[in-house]
Formats: structure tokens, C-alpha cells, sequence
């Protein structure tokens, strides 16, 4: 990421732009995920407008469940330039794939939630109790504990 594109700034202003505090992207900087930060004559660091929207996405990939060590990962790749566009986007598509995988996860969970404030609603207002909320199938995981077979 070269930091010679555009007109620099510090710290501050990179916080006041995305929101995050001096320490989180100090944090950010020292596990390896913002590359190609200079610094002034004085030693403080210098950004760019790419740190802005690199800091947007670590951020959002962290967010989203990506380690660390994967964000090192897509970091060190990134900084290798074009030769290694497949791998950065087969990574990012597999990421999404956990993404979407885990949203579904969390609309079934919401989907029993809504239902059990639904049970509690018609049992205040009725002053009776509803019949039991019965599971969802898919919503049981399969258990792998000893003793258990793998085919």
C-alpha cells in the first residue's frame, strides 16, 4: 500500500474519519493489518486515503468472524500485488460463505426468539398458557460426542 498517494494526515484526523478511537487503530497497526504507514520527520505516523478504506475493511472482516491470523493472511497477500488477486478473492469467497452460513444460523435463532415472545405475548393476554413452541428440526445440531460414528 504506498503511502505516497495523496495528501497525508495523522492519527487523529484517521479517527475522526472512520469513527475509530487512536488506540484501536494503533491495535490495528501493531497486529500487522495496515500496511504501508510512514512516518513524519517528527516519528508520527502517516495515512493516506487508502488507510481509510483498508481500516473500513479490516474492520468490517473482523466484524464478520475473519481471525486475525486470515486477516494477516489477506494483508501479506494484498502487499504482493496483482500476482496474487485469485487467492485474496477465493479467500474473501470462502469467507462469505461462513458469513452467510452463519446469518442463517442467527435468522433460525431470531426465528425461535420472535416465536417465544409470540408464546409469552398470547399467554399475558389470553392469561393461559400456550401449548409448548415445538422444535425446528434443522435448528437441533447433530451431536459427534464418543461413542458416536462418522460416516
Amino acid at each position: 500500500m504506498p503511502a505516497e498517494r495523496g495528501t497525508p494526515f495523522h492519527i487523529g484526523e484517521l479517527a475522526a474519519r472512520t469513527g475509530r478511537t487512536v488506540h484501536a487503530i494503533r491495535w490495528y497497526e501493531t497486529q500487522g493489518l495496515v500496511p504501508g504507514v510512514a512516518r513524519d520527520e517528527g516519528g508520527r505516523r502517516l495515512y493516506v486515503e487508502l488507510h481509510v478504506g483498508w481500516l473500513d475493511l479490516m474492520e468490517r472482516l473482523r466484524r464478520t468472524g475473519m481471525s486475525i491470523a486470515e486477516m494477516r493472511e489477506y494483508t501479506a497477500l494484498a502487499l504482493q500485488g496483482k500476482v496474487t488477486l485469485r487467492e485474496r478473492r477465493d479467500m474473501l469467497a470462502a469467507h462469505r460463505e461462513r458469513v452467510n452460513q452463519t446469518i442463517a444460523e442467527w435468522k433460525r435463532a431470531l426465528s425461535l426468539v420472535d416465536r417465544k415472545i409470540d408464546f409469552y405475548d398470547e399467554w399475558m393476554t389470553s392469561g393461559h398458557r400456550p401449548p409448548l413452541i415445538a422444535a425446528e428440526p434443522s435448528a437441533v445440531p447433530a451431536r459427534r460426542g464418543r461413542g458416536t460414528t462418522r460416516r
